[in-house]
C-alpha cells in the first residue's frame, strides 16, 4: 500500500510520506518547488530507473551513468499528451554486451513491472472520499 499526506502549510504545498520524506508543491509560477504533473512525471521515470538498474546489475552490467529526461507536453488544459522517457547512459569500458541488456531490461521493466506506467496506460480509477 502507498500513502501520502497532502496538505497546505504556511509556506505552500507539501506532500509527506510515513517515512519522513517531503516534497514541496505549486504551480509553475513559483520557485523551488515542483507542480503536480511534475510530480506525475517524476514517479513514472522513478519508478522506471529504480527498477532498470538493479536489475542490470544483477545481469552483470553496472552502468556508468544512468539518467533520464521524462517529457510530457499538456495538449488541453487538464490532458497530457504522449509521455517520453529519455534514458541517458554510460556504458562500461569494453563490456559490449550492457547495451543489448540495458535495452531489453528498460523495455521489460516499462511494458510489465513499472506500477506507475500501467496505472496511467490502464486509467487506475481515482476515488473522492469528502467528509460530510
Amino acid at each position: 500500500m502507498a500513502s501520502v499526506n497532502v496538505e497546505r502549510t504556511e509556506s505552500g504545498y507539501v506532500a509527506r510520506n510515513d517515512r519522513g520524506a517531503e516534497v514541496a508543491m505549486g504551480g509553475g509560477d513559483e520557485e523551488g518547488v515542483f507542480t503536480p504533473v511534475e510530480l506525475l512525471l517524476a514517479a513514472l521515470g522513478g519508478c522506471n530507473i529504480v527498477t532498470v538498474e538493479p536489475l542490470t546489475a544483477k545481469r552483470g552490467h553496472r552502468l556508468v551513468r544512468l539518467a533520464m529526461t521524462v517529457h510530457a507536453e499538456k495538449i488541453e488544459k487538464t490532458k497530457l499528451g504522449p509521455i517520453t522517457v529519455s534514458y541517458e547512459i554510460e556504458l562500461p569500458e569494453g563490456d559490449e554486451k550492457a547495451a543489448e541488456v540495458f535495452r531489453a531490461v528498460a523495455h521489460r521493466v516499462e511494458e510489465n513491472y513499472c506500477t506507475v506506467s500501467h496505472a496511467l496506460r490502464n486509467e487506475t480509477e481515482v476515488i473522492l472520499d469528502l467528509p460530510v
